[in-house]
C-alpha cells in the first residue's frame, strides 16, 4: 500500500519553512540529547491520523523532544514524518532506521526543558 501524500492535502513549502528553523548544530545537539530516549508514539496500519497526530502532539507538550516508531508504512516515512510535523508545527530532527526524532518547544518559556 503506497502512501498518497497528496491526498492528506500537505503542501510541500510549508515543510521547507517549518525545516528552515533549526540550524545543523542545533539539529546535532537534539539528536545527541534524543539518543537514549524510546519511542512514545507508534506508527502503524492505520498510518497518519488524528488519533496519531494527537498523540504525537500531547507527547511533544510533555516532552519537547521524542521519537517516533514506524512500524509500517516503512518506505513512506519520510513523507509522513513532513507531514506529522506539519500538522503538530514540530521539526523533524532526525531519522535513523524506522525512528524518527521530533522536537519542538514549549509555549511557555517556564516550561521549557530543552534549550536551543
Amino acid at each position: 500500500m503506497k502512501y498518497d501524500m497528496q491526498r492528506r492535502n500537505t503542501n510541500i513549502y510549508q515543510v521547507k519553512k517549518i525545516m528552515e528553523k533549526l540550524k545543523g548544530s542545533a539539529k546535532k545537539q537534539l539528536r545527541g540529547l534524543a539518543h537514549h530516549l524510546k519511542p512514545v508514539v507508534m506508527v502503524g496500519r492505520n498510518g497518519v491520523n488524528e488519533q496519531l497526530t494527537a498523540s504525537v502532539d500531547a507527547a511533544l507538550k510533555d516532552h519537547e523532544l521524542i521519537k517516533v516508531k514506524f512500524l509500517e508504512f516503512k518506505e513512506e516515512k519520510k513523507e509522513m514524518a513532513q507531514e506529522i510535523a506539519v500538522i503538530t508545527k514540530s521539526e523533524v530532527v532526525g531519522i535513523i532506521g524506522n525512528i524518527v526524532t521530533f522536537f519542538r518547544q514549549h509555549p511557555q518559556t517556564e516550561r521549557r526543558k530543552i534549550k536551543v
